[in-house]
């Protein structure tokens, strides 16, 4: 028998957790709900990141500066659409 699979370390499982809450948020409009607030959704992609960077800190085979400047670009584009949104 083998033995059992460790789960997620807690950073990654908030990590997942987050990213899950920011589909919830962008699928709702979808169905019909209403929109979510952009600063809403900025706030969750940046505690990702940060969490991310957590993560890597501490194991170099995490770091990925791409994905990190791909979520820095979705984040300013959603201040961005924040502030001439009124």
């Amino acid at each position: 028998m083998s033995a059992p699979r460790p789960g997620p370390d807690p950073l990654a499982a908030l990590s997942l957790l987050l990213l899950a809450g920011v589909a919830v948020l962008l699928l709702v409009p979808l169905l019909g709900g209403p929109l979510p607030s952009p600063y809403l959704v900025v706030g969750l992609l940046v505690a990702r990141l940060v969490i991310q960077i957590l993560r890597a800190r501490g194991r170099p085979d995490l770091q990925r500066p791409a994905a990190w400047a791909f979520d820095l670009l979705l984040i300013g584009l959603l201040l961005w659409v924040a502030a001439n949104r009124g």
